[in-house]
């Protein structure tokens, strides 16, 4: 199929060579061209994509690299009325179509009856195309993603990484799970906008991504279940999907800020610690920032909980967890870096600015975000400050705790710069 695509070139080619996700394509443009138009395989999805300005040269002249944008996240609209529809929701609530995530296009859409436990969208750009709904959402009701009708698996992509759900027959566990999957897929959604690889354990055995959500043993002196991660197998304790059980944990260990969502993105931390940092190239400059992960884990760990943090953790770190040890350090920095990326991606769908009537408060001319792990930091952190200011601002105003419980020191900034350059390293 023919698309296409618009770019700036700062010095362009009479003809490029185009990798689209492994796919060579051919494509010509004039100097300094602003479109150009390619020839798509037929399998690849029809989502946006955007284009990487540097040209990387190849034995065929210069290489330019697509890289597919999803939609920003938590603001999408019904295909069939225009509702004001969310990442979570299932049913249009002014025409009542239902609702899927749909991976191909990266949006949660509206949906028309395609035959037999078939669906289709009213998009244009999926004529031809029918879905199947995840068994978890048809079944469970606790998923709201679709998959293309071709594949033969019953679960969505992000059901797949599920291995280990918890005892249903259990009260509260229903609902437990349905929050553990609602977390997960949010997490799956700010992955996969970034650039990161997802595959589950099916697939790739030795790489791929697994969740257990484990309940504890009520037998006494069984060992109890913690929340963690080993070699890509990420368990979560089902009790943290108790709003009560997790405040009484947070108040116990001192901690400003503890969430479901962000249990997923600091364990998947871990992970992609393993995947972009040790064994590479990325490992020396990790080091010299965040220190040796060669030390001692159990034996950190056991200091920072029996003598707790160091006096100056907020001079090096983004919360005193991350001071325990490096690998700490660097899944405790993932994740702010997840926090940060997703709150401006949906304050950018959002419209939202700061004009200020005195010029020495904060601004914030439109909030934005670098989309695939692509941009300026320095981007990101000028305006996630002024954000986090009005974020503040709001909870006081309504009698909360700051939403945003941290000051960044200069070390700390340098990590998360770290994250972001590590992304966009993995994803060159």
């Amino acid at each position: 199929m023919a698309k296409t695509f618009k770019a700036v070139f700062q010095s362009a080619p009479n003809s490029l060579y185009v990798d689209l996700a492994g796919h060579a394509v051919c494509a010509r443009s004039s100097p300094v061209a602003q479109n150009f138009t390619a020839c798509l395989p037929e399998c690849l999805p029809v989502a946006p994509w955007t284009v990487t300005v540097s040209l990387n040269r190849t034995s065929s002249g210069k290489a330019l690299i697509l890289r597919k944008v999803f939609s920003s996240m938590q603001v999408f609209h019904c295909d069939h009325c225009q509702q004001l529809i969310f990442f979570e929701n299932t049913q249009c609530v002014n025409c009542h179509h239902p609702l899927a995530y749909l991976p191909d296009l990266g949006v949660v859409g509206s949906l028309d009856p395609a035959g037999e436990h078939l669906w289709r969208s009213p998009l244009p750009q999926t004529q031809g195309r029918h879905y199947r709904l995840c068994e978890n959402y048809t079944q469970e009701n606790v998923c709201n993603w679709a998959l293309p009708a071709a594949d033969p698996a019953p679960l969505c992509q992000a059901c797949r990484l599920t291995r280990v759900i918890p005892d249903l027959s259990q009260p509260g566990n229903k609902e437990a799970w349905y929050k553990l999957e609602v977390a997960k897929r949010r997490l799956l959604y700010s992955l996969l906008q970034l650039g990161c690889p997802v595959t589950n354990k099916t697939d790739d055995p030795e790489h791929g991504l697994a969740y257990e959500f484990l309940t504890a043993p009520e037998t006494p002196g069984a060992a109890p279940v913690l929340t963690g991660h080993a070699h890509g197998v990420i368990t979560v304790n089902v009790a943290e999907a108790d709003d009560a059980e997790r405040e009484r944990r947070r108040r116990q260990l001192h901690e400003p800020y503890r969430t479901l969502l962000g249990h997923f993105r600091h364990e998947v931390g871990h992970y992609y610690w393993d995947r972009l940092v040790q064994d590479r190239l990325r490992l020396a400059p990790f080091r010299a920032v965040f220190g040796d992960e060669r030390a001692d884990y159990r034996q950190a760990l056991q200091a920072y909980y029996h003598q707790g943090p160091p006096a100056d953790w907020q001079q090096r770190c983004v919360s005193a967890y991350a001071s325990a040890h490096p690998w700490e350090d660097w899944a405790e920095t993932w994740a702010h870096y997840l926090h940060m990326t997703d709150t401006l991606e949906t304050a950018a769908a959002c419209g939202l600015s700061l004009r200020p009537r005195r010029a020495d408060e904060p601004a914030l001319q439109a909030a934005s975000v670098p989309s695939g792990g692509s941009g300026s930091f320095d981007q990101l952190i000028d305006n996630w400050f002024p954000l986090t200011y009005v974020l503040n601002n709001l909870n006081r105003g309504l009698g909360l705790p700051d939403g945003y419980p941290f000051v960044l020191s200069t070390p700390a900034i340098d990590k998360l710069r770290f994250v972001h350059e590590t992304i966009r390293s993995a994803l060159s």
